[in-house]
C-alpha cells in the first residue's frame, strides 16, 4: 500500500533508513532503564542516543523527500515498536512495563517524527544553509517527542520513581537531547549528508 509513495526512490535506501530509524529506537528504548543524575537534575542514558531519530528523520527527508520519509516513518513504526518489547523484555523488565514502553516509544517516535517531517520541510523551503532545518526542526520534534513518550510510558505507572518524576525526567532529557543535538549530532549530520550527497541524488 505504501509502495506507491516510493516511485523513483532507490528500494535499498529506503530499507537502510527504515532499520537506521528501528535500531536507533530500539537502543534508546534500552537505555531508558539506566538512570542517574547529571550535576543534580534526573535523567536517561536514552538522552544521549535518541537525537540520532530526529537526525534520521531529517536525513530521511533530505533524500527521498516529504512524501516518502513520511511512508518512512509509518514502515519503521511497527517494528519499532515490535523491537523495542523484546529488548526491554530482554533487559528484564515485565511484560507489562515492556508493552507499554513500547507503545510509547511508538507514539512518541510516530507524533514526534511526523511533526519534524512538517516542520523540516518547511523550515528547507525557506532557508538555504544545511543547518537552519535540523537545527530548528529538532526544537519542536524532541520536546513533544519526549513528553509523549515519558507520559505515555510512565505516568501513574509501577516505576515509583518515574511515576512521580516523569514530568522533571521528561524536561530534563528534552534540554539535555536538543543540547547534544546541537552540539554532536548537528555538526555529525553535516559531514553525513555531504557524504551521502556524492553518491546519491537529493530529491529536492
Amino acid at each position: 500500500m505504501l509502495s506507491k509513495f516510493f516511485d523513483g526512490v532507490d528500494k535499498m535506501v529506503v530499507a537502510k533508513l527504515v532499520l537506521f530509524h528501528t535500531l536507533v529506537i530500539a537502543i534508546s528504548n534500552y537505555l531508558v532503564s539506566i538512570n542517574f543524575d547529571l550535576l543534580g537534575h534526573p535523567l536517561t542514558a536514552a538522552a544521549f542516543t535518541f537525537p540520532l531519530v530526529i537526525v534520521a528523520t531529517d536525513l530521511t527527508v533530505r533524500l527521498i523527500g516529504k512524501t516518502a520519509g513520511r511512508a518512512v516513518v509509518a514502515l519503521s513504526y511497527i517494528p519499532a515498536v515490535a523491537v523495542s518489547v523484546a529488548v526491554i523484555l530482554w533487559s528484564g523488565a515485565p511484560e507489562s512495563v515492556a508493552y507499554r514502553i513500547g507503545f510509547a516509544s511508538g507514539s512518541a517516535y510516530l507524533v514526534g517524527t511526523m511533526l519534524d517531517v512538517y516542520v523540516f520541510q518547511w523550515v528547507r523551503e525557506r532557508f538555504t544553509a544545511w543547518f537552519y532545518a535540523p537545527a530548528l526542526s529538532m526544537i519542536a520534534a524532541n520536546f513533544i517527542d519526549t513528553y509523549t513518550f515519558f507520559y505515555v510510558g510512565f505516568a501513574n505507572g509501577a516505576d515509583e520513581f518515574m511515576a512521580a518524576n516523569w514530568d522533571t525526567v521528561a524536561l530534563n532529557q528534552s534540554i539535555t537531547k536538543l543540547v547534544i543535538g546541537w552540539i554532536v549530532f548537528l555538526p555529525a549530520y553535516g559531514v553525513l549528508l555531504s557524504m551521502i550527497q556524492k553518491k546519491v541524488i537529493v530529491i529536492k
